[in-house]
């Protein structure tokens, strides 16, 4: 029976999720998501989503693909064929099946052959940061008590494009064939309101990566280390010079780039 492959853009809030993929005995997004794509159209679904976020980790922006029978049973409904959810104006449906936190934003049809994840040419992650106590960034942003020398900060970041190998930034035991990346960008910045944003923007990530980043950019900060030692971790190759990683709540998949997408 023919198949045709969709993409998925979505959007999340990770806070009372263990993360994208699905877990026993653990609550997650592509387990919600799976459910109500399979009641709306009426077939077994499973996603394939761009990459996995952690427990904790927001996306304002994720793509998955998944497969749909084109001319899928409906005798059981009493329903023929032609008469079944047009994917293309599900937004709605899907969305009314989801939970509040989970949002979808539009299903297209892509080639048989696009893949949500190996397609990706580029991502990009936000990372959170204020100084006060706010209830209104409960789950959204780290809250870290203290000053930071942001310059410092930004140039050790920028130190970042001029390395591959970040296997001190990845967490351990991974499946990864390689623990290179290409990082095109790695800035803090001040917003308006006296919090502050770190952004960053590479061809892949590993597991872990941009928190223990921003961990260990935090100790720059806050003059617990130096740029000759930020550059001697990079080099070391090594997960247990870097700093710790920061909490989830403060991280952001902001943007995921495919070349027939727009």
């Amino acid at each position: 029976m023919n198949t045709q492959r969709y993409f998925i853009e979505l959007s999340y809030d990770g806070t009372p999720y263990h993360g994208w993929q699905i877990q026993p005995n653990a609550s997650t997004v592509q387990e919600y998501l799976d459910k109500a794509l399979t009641i709306y159209f009426r077939q077994p679904v499973s996603t394939l989503g761009c990459g996995r976020t952690d427990s904790g980790v927001h996306a304002s922006q994720f793509y998955a693909h998944f497969d749909l029978y084109a001319e899928a049973d409906g005798s059981a409904e009493g329903q023929p064929a032609s008469k079944r959810p047009d994917p293309l104006h599900s937004v709605n449906g899907i969305n009314a099946l989801l939970p509040y936190q989970i949002a979808v934003k539009r299903v297209f049809e892509v080639e048989n052959t696009a893949h949500a994840r190996f397609d990706a040419t580029a991502r990009a992650y936000h990372y959170h940061i204020h100084f006060h106590k706010d209830p209104f960034r409960l789950n959204r942003s780290w809250l870290h008590k203290g000053e930071l020398d942001i310059h410092a900060m930004n140039q050790a970041a920028e130190m970042l494009l001029a390395y591959t190998d970040f296997s001190c930034f990845s967490k351990s035991h991974t499946q990864t064939f390689t623990n290179n990346c290409k990082i095109m960008a790695a800035f803090f910045e001040e917003t308006a309101d006296g919090a502050l944003r770190f952004t960053i923007r590479a061809d892949r990530f590993l597991r872990n990566m941009v928190r223990a980043i921003v961990g260990t950019l935090i100790r720059i900060g806050k003059n617990e280390l130096n740029l000759a030692q930020f550059k001697q971790i990079i080099e070391s190759k090594n997960r247990s010079n870097a700093g710790q990683s920061v909490p989830a709540c403060g991280l952001y998949l902001v943007n995921v780039i495919y070349p027939f997408v727009k």
